[in-house]
């Protein structure tokens, strides 16, 4: 379990993590969500001790976390938005040169490495150099670098950025075979649909702060489970009501464009965006 208790980073006069108090459970896939600065990425330099905390602390299974502890800090791994990985250097090549920085036996590399490739759909491409591969392959290749040492929490920051639609889903899948093996994962993300599709429950953040947490299911039933959207010109306006009738009742009463169809994530991104989570 990661649990944070008045987690604060300020750098200078600015405060990026204000006073965060979160707790996910083992096993659970958890969204932050925000807009940009909201302080999604710097909470996962926290959770990873890339940055310590100005004030509060990090406990995972009721431990505090610190870089003075390689046996929590070995329970997680990260994976970030850039490509961090050597260009000229073969598949096989960046799974070796991870397990050696963690010290782990040649012959456990090997057999990690042929596990994690032929789990993540690699294996046939494992003589190709980093260059070489495709956006989604090399994400897959950050995902098998981060479990090589069998992690029990994954923050994934933005996973998917600059993938296609079909790499995207496929990446989608993985982490779901990955969370069903009762792994931790934490996935920071723009894409509403991705968090609507795999996490169980998902924080809102802004300006540093925590401004809810529930169930995708509960925030959009909040909303309205129906939207119905209005065409006029180069706007779209949208409407959201708690029942499929009254979302057509309302529907039947227009003139013009319209149409009917489900509440989504996206929708109360954008709603609550408008309200009181716009960046400054």
């Amino acid at each position: 379990m990661i649990e944070t208790k008045n987690l604060t980073k300020t750098f200078d006069n600015f405060t990026a993590v204000d006073s965060l108090d979160l707790k996910i459970e083992t096993g659970e896939f958890f969204g932050l969500l925000g807009p940009n600065g909201a302080g999604k990425t710097t909470t996962i330099s926290l959770l990873s001790t890339l940055l310590l905390p100005t004030k509060g602390e990090i406990l995972i299974d009721g431990q505090k976390l610190t870089r003075n502890r390689p046996d929590l800090k070995r329970k997680i791994s990260v994976i970030t938005q850039e490509y961090s990985m050597r260009q000229d250097m073969t598949m096989d090549e960046i799974m070796e040169y991870q397990g050696r920085l963690y010290f782990m036996p040649r012959r456990e590399i090997k057999e990690r490495t042929e596990e994690l490739l032929e789990f993540c759909d690699l294996i046939k491409f494992r003589k190709r150099t980093v260059r070489k591969l495709s956006g989604g392959m090399k994400r897959k290749l950050m995902v098998c670098r981060a479990l090589l040492t069998e992690p029990e929490i994954l923050l994934l920051d933005e996973p998917t950025a600059g993938m296609d639609a079909l790499s995207r889903r496929q990446m989608w899948n993985l982490l779901r075979k990955l969370n069903g093996k009762n792994l931790t994962i934490l996935l920071t993300t723009h894409y509403m649909e991705e968090a609507q599709n795999l996490c169980s429950r998902v924080a809102l953040m802004d300006h540093g702060k925590l401004e809810e947490i529930n169930t995708p299911s509960g925030l959009i039933d909040s909303l309205g489970r129906y939207a119905v959207d209005v065409f006029s010109g180069e706007e779209t306006r949208s409407s959201y009501f708690n029942s499929r009738e009254e979302a057509i009742a309302y529907l039947s009463g227009l003139s013009g464009q319209a149409s009917l169809r489900e509440t989504t994530l996206e929708d109360v991104f954008v709603e609550r965006a408008g309200r009181h989570l716009m960046p400054s």
